[in-house]
């Protein structure tokens, strides 16, 4: 039997959008959104809320627990990513976050961190989101790529990623932030630092050829197989396929990883068999929601609280 580890969160929480579409507002940084003129605005937002109900059970039945909200807006599109406006981690903290784009900024909910305070021991409540007043902007666990670990806060500059709020972050919650730029095959920068790279326990994927600088990229590279870690090391063309994109999570028999389908198929077989030794795989099938630029990590907001008793699904 696996110990637990404070890497792999046993809950989450998931937002199931009625308006879903690939919001304009973010497409001019946001390289991996795409559009299908095959299908109407409202059979796109049917698929995505058909994808988030299938994903949400799916997870539960690994053992998962999963705070599932509604989101009946129009002018949330991009809602089901709960990951960038909120965060949380043990001792009992949470942080709200400043949000790039002001079509996003409405995504923050009350009763989500009400959920959280009553379900979880939160001792306080960090609201970094008046940042957001000074154009300063750092997107959560989009942003920002946490070693719960090794306390460490990986993230690739960009609109969605300030250092001056990294830093304040990173000074408040005792992580050392680690920066860099990252670019995509053809040099355009990636908006956030959960699409190329995901840290596990005992493994981390990661799109180092992302990383521009090569001596900043070596010196990456050496510090995550420093900690021990399998370093699975994914192209330019699986980050296009969102193979980064993943998370950890506790289930019932152990640990297992959540990623999508479509990241699943990009994955090299002998890549899937290392991920393989260190947690079992669950691809959850988000074609629709992919086509916002994000993927499965960003649907899954971790838990990292201790529960009061209370924490079964809603």
């Amino acid at each position: 039997m696996q110990k637990l580890s404070v890497q792999a969160p046993r809950s989450v929480v998931m937002i199931r959008p009625h308006h879903f579409g690939p919001n304009q507002a973010t497409a001019a940084d946001n390289v991996f959104q795409a559009t299908d003129p095959g299908r109407s605005v409202e059979g796109i937002a049917a698929a995505a809320h058909r994808e988030v109900s299938a994903a949400a059970p799916a997870l539960q039945a690994a053992g998962v627990t999963v705070h599932l909200f509604e989101d009946e807006g129009a002018e949330t599109p991009d809602s089901v990513f709960p990951n960038n406006w909120f965060s949380t981690h043990s001792g009992g903290h949470v942080a709200l976050y400043p949000m790039f784009s002001p079509s996003r900024r409405k995504e923050r909910r009350h009763d989500v961190v009400e959920m959280l305070k009553q379900r979880y021991r939160v001792q306080d409540v960090i609201d970094y989101s008046g940042l957001e007043q000074d154009g300063v902007y750092l997107e959560g666990t989009g942003a920002m790529v946490l070693d719960h670990v090794e306390r460490v806060a990986y993230a690739a500059r960009s609109n969605r990623t300030n250092e001056v709020a990294l830093e304040r972050f990173c000074t408040h919650f005792n992580f050392e932030p680690v920066v860099f730029d990252a670019v995509d095959a053809v040099g355009r920068p990636i908006y956030h630092t959960n699409v190329l790279m995901c840290v596990g326990t005992d493994f981390c994927l990661i799109g180092l050829a992302t990383i521009r600088d090569a001596a900043r990229r070596a010196e990456i590279a050496d510090r995550l197989a420093g900690t021990g870690r399998a370093v699975i090391d994914l192209s330019h063309e699986q980050i296009g396929e969102f193979a980064g994109n993943a998370i950890e999570l506790q289930g019932r028999d152990g640990r297992l990883v959540a990623l999508s389908s479509r990241a699943l198929k990009a994955l090299r077989p002998e890549q899937l068999a290392l991920l393989e030794s260190f947690a079992a795989i669950l691809p959850l099938d988000v074609p629709t929601i992919e086509l916002a630029g994000g993927s499965v990590r960003c649907m899954l907001a971790g838990i990292h609280l201790a529960s009061r008793g209370l924490a079964t699904a809603t």
